[in-house]
């Protein structure tokens, strides 16, 4: 179990060093924030001035050895556009994306969960069929339809919830929630519910594809055999089987789901780190565009390695096959 943790969390470092390699090299193919921050009026002087601060005068290497040093110790440089500590700017979004990611992950498991269960259960059934179907709305479209649409039923026709922006928030220490509020709410409602839509139909249509093959299986014919009740059979068996290849799809879904927040934060203009990344991209801020890129790295790695220690401890097989090896 040592060795295999050691192993990931080595193969988890050289996955972040090469993440964040890939990433600082392609912006500086983005543009010259210098442009941004110097006026009409500037000199070579200036250019020359200003580059020099930045360090963007000195050799690419340079530039990444010095980011790197910099985010270990949790110091992401200073923003070009607003002048302050990037780890400052990260901190005041943060809890924005956490809350809605959080809505949107638990929606999309417990859901996802329940209707994949129910439809395998009650498959020639209606109402299964017809959540089937339904489903099809959350894979197909694309995220940001998604969002218009419910924007267009909800705030525009029917006026019941707010189109933009986080609503009223409240502090609590240094974290500001919007939890608390009617208004804060109101506004999760529909950037909740279109961020966490297809990640729910995956894992639903995956809890029914796993469930369906488990209830075919032998086990459960010689529980039904035994005289056992469809509910012992379907929630202590078949279910508990069926979670374990789930397990890895979910958490790399949970990742997903800070990664696609970036569309769902600028459809509905939700003051989180996607659209603090987003308008970095528009005024070429290199240190916010390269620290979002890298904390987003690290959630997908802790993510993926969680999920694999969780597998490796579930299932009996990958430890016989580590023994082996």
């Amino acid at each position: 179990m040592f060795a295999y943790i050691v192993r990931r969390m080595f193969q988890s470092v050289i996955v972040l060093l090469v993440v964040g390699l890939v990433a600082f090299s392609m912006f500086r193919f983005v543009g010259d924030p210098i442009d941004n921050m110097l006026g009409q009026e500037r000199t070579q002087a200036d250019i020359d001035r200003l580059r020099t601060e930045l360090g963007l005068d000195q050799p690419f290497v340079v530039q990444y050895a010095k980011f790197l040093q910099g985010a270990v110790q949790g110091n992401f440089g200073v923003s070009y556009r607003q002048g302050r500590p990037v780890s400052t700017i990260l901190i005041e979004r943060a809890p924005a994306t956490l809350e809605l990611a959080f809505v949107s992950g638990f929606l999309a498991i417990t859901l996802g969960i329940a209707l994949g269960v129910f439809t395998a259960i009650r498959r020639q059934g209606i109402a299964a069929n017809v959540i089937m179907t339904v489903s099809l709305i959350g894979v197909s479209l694309p995220t940001f339809l998604i969002g218009i649409l419910l924007i267009y039923i909800f705030s525009v026709e029917l006026d019941l919830l707010p189109s933009f922006g986080r609503g009223e928030t409240v502090m609590i220490g240094s974290w500001s929630t919007g939890f608390l509020t009617a208004s804060g709410l109101k506004a999760l409602i529909l950037p909740a519910i279109t961020l966490g839509l297809y990640q729910m139909t995956l894992i639903m249509r995956l809890v029914r594809s796993e469930m369906l093959e488990v209830l075919r299986a032998d086990y459960v014919r010689f529980a039904r055999a035994r005289g056992l009740s469809e509910r012992v059979i379907n929630f202590r068996h078949a279910l508990k089987n069926t979670l374990v290849p789930v397990i890895t799809i979910t958490g790399l879904q949970l990742g997903s789901i800070i990664a696609f927040a970036i569309i769902t934060e600028t459809v509905f203009q939700w003051p989180g780190v996607g659209l603090l990344f987003i308008n970095a991209i528009q005024f070429v801020d290199i240190p916010v565009m390269a620290a979002y890129l890298m904390l987003i790295s690290v959630m997908f790695v802790t993510i993926n390695l969680i999920v694999d220690l969780l597998y490796y401890a579930i299932d009996p097989r990958l430890r016989v096959d580590a023994r082996a090896t």
